[in-house]
């Protein structure tokens, strides 16, 4: 099963991808599930699969996506976590890299990312993004995949010349993190370790790897992480990118407005944005007005 989170009309909804449009759940399960993230957070699958075999409501092109999860209580970045990544930059420390993101840094599929004004090197990295259904804390590896709900797309936009000893400052710029198309539920993807990975800027392949080559895996990361912070459902962690970014092309390979850049993760979908300078901060959005 596949879910998004949109806006229709200037309305907040979500709802299941079908080959056929989308069969929006505000309108069946809203009294109880008033989001996607309170979905997962009531355990609420079982319900919305009830209706996935029901006919499409509104068509893809009618809605303007949401990121996956808009309300994420933590978004949980995991830097240098492919054996090629690690060789581009003499990645030498055995540990996980680890860094934040801010839910108002996502964008959704179709969107506009944002190239920050201050930044000359705006980098791509097409990554998989895992959302947590069950939450908790000292997870051990052996059953961290049963607290997944399910598995997205993300690109992480990086202003590489502002990521100094702590990347907050490179990976938080306003609509620089695109999130989606959809998530793809757990069930349909029972090893998320045998995916295909891939990146497009302007058509052109940049990056191309498979999940089996994360030097830590899902698993892994949900035990590390939850030894030093609860996670809930709704929480995203973003398993980091392959090799191939443009910072370490010769010559570097950077994003510019009217650019666009595309994730496809197998079983999942192609995550699709194109790249506008950001404008002023006073020159909020639509979807950014309908969020705030």
């Amino acid at each position: 099963m596949k879910l998004a989170a949109y806006l229709l009309n200037g309305r907040r909804s979500y709802g299941i991808v079908s080959e056929n449009g989308i069969i929006d759940l505000t309108t069946r399960l809203g009294e109880h599930y008033g989001d996607l993230k309170a979905l997962l957070a009531s355990d609420g699958l079982a319900a919305a699969a009830a209706f996935q075999d029901q006919p499409a409501d509104v068509a893809l092109g009618q809605v303007a996506f949401l990121p996956v999860i808009d309300n994420p209580g933590k978004i949980i970045c995991v830097g240098m976590n492919y054996a090629d990544k690690r060789l581009e930059f003499n990645e030498q420390n055995p540990a996980p890299t680890l860094f934040v993101r801010f839910a108002d840094s996502q964008i959704g599929h179709g969107q506009s990312v944002l190239k920050p004004r201050y930044s000359s090197e705006f980098d791509y990295e097409g990554e998989l993004a895992v959302i947590i259904g069950c939450g908790g804390e000292n997870i051990v590896r052996e059953q961290a995949l049963s607290h997944v709900a399910g598995y997205s797309c993300y690109m992480d936009g990086s202003a590489r010349d502002w990521q100094h000893t702590w990347y907050t400052a490179g990976k938080n710029g306003r609509c620089t993190g695109a999130f989606g198309p959809w998530m793809t539920t757990a069930d349909v993807i029972p090893n998320p370790q045998k995916l295909a990975i891939a990146t497009w800027l302007n058509g052109r392949e940049v990056q191309h790897d498979s999940t089996s080559n994360m030097i830590y895996d899902v698993a892994s990361l949900i035990e590390y992480i939850s030894t030093f912070t609860c996670l809930s459902a709704g929480d995203v962690i973003i398993t980091g990118s392959p090799g191939g970014v443009g910072k370490k092309r010769r010559p570097p390979l950077f994003m510019h407005d009217g650019d666009r850049i595309e994730v496809e993760i197998e079983h999942i979908g192609r995550l699709s944005n194109p790249i506008s300078d950001a404008p002023l901060r006073q020159d909020m959005s639509a979807r950014e007005q309908a969020l705030a």
